[in-house]
Parts: structure tokens; sequence; C-alpha cells
């Protein structure tokens, strides 16, 4: 038999095969895609067994509150952890003055020097007690204005920064868009009422969160006193919050009140690794406002504990992918197989109520079959995570390395292969 002629009868065989081998792979297209999705749901109570609480099935009582609006705000993972209308939108009185400080750390010299204005002297509300032509600095004005709340020292600076009321506002906005506040708007530095200035429970939490991110800004806000100078002479001046000091753990932020927004008051408190905002807008009375932070402040830290979130994502994803990876199939690829990984959590820790921590779910959804090629980092599934219910962040699985379509070639070599095998097989009986 000459070479051609065995040539061709390998086509012919070749051809046969992979008639046979398209008619196989219709069939189990038909058969998995009725079992696409193979899901896996598994508490991880045991991933967090050094956590206290678990043992506890009482029921949790929320705080009791007169403010109309408050909120819990978990700095670890960026989550509301309690809320009572804290989407809503309002008005901020002199909370206003976090974003203002922002806005003035990131673009002014503190140790420029301010000479007062008569918008800025005029300006009435809570004061510093400026007057025209006074001279001060930045660094004594923003200490002005989150520790005395002063609405002059917000004009003030605004007008140095901005060029005007106006001029310094579209920053505020610009910063706030840059923050991704959807909910909030400014028309004002100090935050007295004014139709249009407003923003949320949340939205203000997330400005603290930020600002407290800023060394000078957790330095000012920190403090229970502070000496600035005017025209040279000293000047002591006192916080207006009043937790500073008398609730552990408790270190900024800012108070607030006006006729519309009420009472308001924006805390940030840390006790070991738990690290909260809390927010409470229109409380009637300053003494109903500290209650009701402090309700929330001891609600917040005997109920909730801080958990590795990511150390339990990936036991889990390690889990099923022991189980699973082997049973991905990839059509018509070089390799059969796929190598999977799962993308990074957003925050690695997060604060989980403690009658919850034995409710953290773990789903995983992932393609059993595919059609090759398939591309490196192509998502094939994802992993889901569900607290008592509440899904909490959805991450994506990949592959790992590109899988490549098998050609014409690769398929008369594996062929080639096979007759090689066999007659060396067949030559070993002989």
């Amino acid at each position: 038999m000459n070479n051609n002629i065995l040539k061709n009868k390998i086509k012919l065989i070749l051809i046969s095969v992979l008639t046979l081998l398209t008619v196989l792979s219709s069939t189990i297209v038909i058969f998995v895609s009725e079992k696409q999705n193979y899901v896996i749901l598994q508490t991880s109570k045991q991933n967090v067994a050094n956590n206290e609480g678990n043992e506890n099935s009482n029921k949790i009582d929320n705080p009791e509150l007169n403010a109309r609006i408050a909120l819990i705000y978990d700095r670890a993972s960026g989550r509301i952890i309690y809320e009572k209308n804290g989407n809503k939108q309002t008005p901020m009185a002199s909370t206003t003055k976090i974003l203002t400080s922002i806005v003035i750390l990131e673009n002014a010299d503190l140790k420029e020097t301010v000479t007062i204005g008569s918008k800025a002297a005029g300006t009435g509300g809570s004061r510093l007690g400026l007057k025209k032509n006074d001279k001060i600095t930045v660094n004594d004005l923003l200490y002005g204005l989150m520790l005395r709340s002063g609405n002059d020292a917000a004009v003030a600076l605004a007008i140095h920064v901005g060029g005007s009321i106006e001029g310094f506002a579209d920053m505020m906005n610009k910063k706030a868009e840059e923050l991704g506040l959807t909910n909030s708007h400014f028309v004002v530095p100090h935050g007295l009422d004014n139709e249009g200035h407003y923003t949320t429970a949340y939205e203000l939490a997330k400005m603290a969160d930020y600002a407290l991110n800023i060394p000078k800004f957790k330095e000012i806000v920190s403090s229970k006193s502070a000496t600035i100078y005017i025209n040279g002479y000293p000047k002591a001046i006192n916080n207006t919050n009043n937790l500073l000091g008398s609730v552990s753990g408790v270190y900024g932020v800012k108070t607030g009140f006006t006729n519309g927004a009420g009472r308001c008051l924006v805390s940030s408190c840390k006790r070991g690794e738990l690290d909260i905002i809390t927010v409470v807008i229109g409380a009637n009375t300053n003494n109903q406002r500290t209650a009701d932070t402090k309700e929330l402040i001891e609600y917040a830290f005997n109920n909730f504990s801080l958990i590795n979130i990511e150390e339990i994502i990936q036991d889990k994803f390690e889990q099923w992918k022991n189980i699973n990876e082997g049973r991905i199939y990839v059509n018509k690829g070089i390799e059969n197989g796929i190598k999977l990984y799962l993308e990074k959590p957003k925050k690695s820790v997060m604060a989980v109520r403690k009658d919850n921590i034995d409710k953290i779910d773990i789903e995983v959804n992932s393609l059993f079959y595919m059609e090759a090629p398939v591309a490196k980092d192509q998502v094939i599934g994802n992993l889901r995570v569900i607290i008592n219910g509440e899904e909490i962040e959805v991450l994506e699985i990949r592959a790992i390395r590109e899988v490549k379509k098998k050609e014409i070639e690769d398929y008369l070599q594996e062929f080639l292969n096979v007759l090689v095998l066999g007659t060396n097989a067949k030559n070993k009986i002989l």
C-alpha cells in the first residue's frame, strides 16, 4: 500500500470520527444544558468559631431612638449595619462642614493667612467671632470651623478657596460627585437651611469616612479643645461634641443644628478592631441627640463582631473548586478541563451581627460545559455571599488561562497518536 492510499484512508477514517464527535458533542450539549449550574450552599459558622455570640440565639432588639433619621456605618466594609430612614434626603445643618473641611484640606495651604471680609464677618448663627479685617490662618479657621462650628469661619474659608460662596459650592458638588454621592447637593459651606442643600445619613457617613482618612481632619475633630490665633492673639476654643472623652472610643466628628435639620450629630467610635460612624439627624433636643448616639454606639459594639469575610469566601471557594473544577468540560478544546480563580472581594473584613454569624452562606454558580475557545480571564460563573438572606457581594469566577480550540491538525495528530499506540501494542503482542 503506497503513502497516498494510506493518507486517503486516514482522511476517510478521520472524517468519520469527526462526524461521530460532532453528533456526540451535540448530545452532550443537550444533556448538560439541563443541569448547567452547580450550586453549593454551606454555612460558614465553623470559620468564625472564635467570634463571641455564636451561641446566642436570643432576639436582638433594635435601638429605640428619638431622631427621625439615624444610621450606623461600618468603616471596614463601607456597609450600613443599621439605619432608620438612612437614605432619605434631608437638610444636615453644620454637619455640612465635614465636606467643607475636605475641600479646604485638599485645595489650600494651612499656613496661608486669610483676611476676613465683610461677608464672613456678617454671617449669623454659630460663630467663631471674626470681625472684618481680622487676620487668621487657614489652619486656625479649620479649628474654628469644626470645634466651634463657626459659620463665619466657613464663609471666610469658602471665599478664600472658591472665590465666592457659589464658586465654593461648585467645588463641594464636584467633590461629592467624585465620592459617588448621588443624593447630595450643596449650596452653602456652613449648612444653614437653604433650598437645594441636602444629603442623606448614608452619604454623610461616607463623607465622614473619607475625611477621617485625612490625618489633619482626624486630628482636628478628635480635639476637645484648641488654642487659635486671631491677629496674633490667642483664643481658646472647645469642641461642641460633648461625647469626646465621655464615651469610650469616640474620636469625632461634628454636631449641627438648624430648624430644618433639627439636632444632628455625626460620630466616629472605635473599640478593638470594630470602627463605626453613627449619624443622628432630626433629634428634638441636644440631650436626645446625645442619648440616641450613645444608643447606636452601644448597640453596635454589643451586637456586632468584625469577621474576616475574605477568609471565609476563599475557604468555601477552595472546597467547591476541589470537588467541581475537574467536572467542567471544554468541548473541542486542546485541553478538556479548565483552571479557575476567584476575584478578590472588595473588603476583607466586615461587621456582622452576632446572631447572623451562623447564617453566612456561600453560593457558587458555574458553567459545567463550555465550547472552546475559552479566553484567559473569561467569566465562567460567580460566587454570592449571603448573610441571613441578604446578598452582600457577588464575585466572578474566571479562567486562569486560555483554552484554545482544536484545529484539524490537532485532531489528525490525536488520531495518528492512537494509531501509533495501537501499532506498538500489536507489535508487543507479536
